[in-house]
């Protein structure tokens, strides 16, 4: 009602919330209790402590520092005076998985047997995906590098993992490098698997590489 009154008159309000007006004038010229004035001062210090975190810290990290602090207050007490005043921590959103096996999928055999080495360039490369948080959502990134030379031979970017990501970064690997014979060798995550890459692949690169899952 208070914060209304340049509005509509305190008679109106009283009514249709269904209390008096006199009490709404007896209830101003009170004294704040105790608890309010104590809840008033621990508030400006959770404000002080939510911005000095950047908008990070909840309810359970401020609780946290306040004992450091010395002040013992209820948890349950922090998070009210936060809930009240709108204050939140910061909350981490789930994380894509970029492996993720195919129920029932062939398993391609594993020509590397864990030995990544190779004496030089061309014999083995090691395929993958990940992602990037950026302010718009995740970017996943697919790359194809050259064991040899730690070289990246191949990547793709793009906002979805499908099979057609990880063909561009293998694509870019084939054009720019002498592919005769090469391993491929990937863990055995479900967007593409051996047989998907040959089949998408030009005839001449269909036998040039051998692969274990992607």
């Amino acid at each position: 009602m208070s914060a209304n009154r340049a509005r509509w008159p305190i008679v109106t309000m009283a009514r249709l919330l269904g209390v008096s007006a006199s009490g709404f004038y007896a209830w101003r010229l009170r004294e704040p209790s105790q608890r309010s004035r104590s809840d008033a001062q621990l508030l400006a210090r959770i404000r002080t402590l939510h911005a000095s975190s950047r908008g990070t810290y909840g309810a359970p990290r401020i609780h946290a520092q306040l004992a450091r602090e010395g002040v013992h207050v209820g948890r349950k007490r922090v998070a009210r005076l936060m809930r009240i005043a709108g204050l939140r921590g910061a909350t981490r959103g789930r994380w894509p998985r970029t492996t993720r096996p195919r129920a029932g999928a062939r398993r391609a055999p594993d020509l590397v047997r864990r030995h990544f080495c190779a004496d030089t360039a061309n014999v083995l490369w090691v395929a993958d995906a990940t992602y990037v948080p950026t302010d718009a959502g995740f970017l996943y990134l697919a790359v194809v590098l050259d064991v040899f030379s730690r070289r990246i031979v191949g990547w793709g970017m793009s906002n979805h993992l499908y099979t057609e990501l990880m063909l561009r970064a293998l694509d870019m690997a084939l054009r720019q490098r002498r592919h005769e014979g090469v391993i491929l060798h990937s863990d055995q995550g479900r967007p593409v698997h051996v047989h998907c890459l040959r089949a998408a692949l030009p005839r001449s690169g269909r036998a040039a590489v051998h692969g274990h899952g992607w």
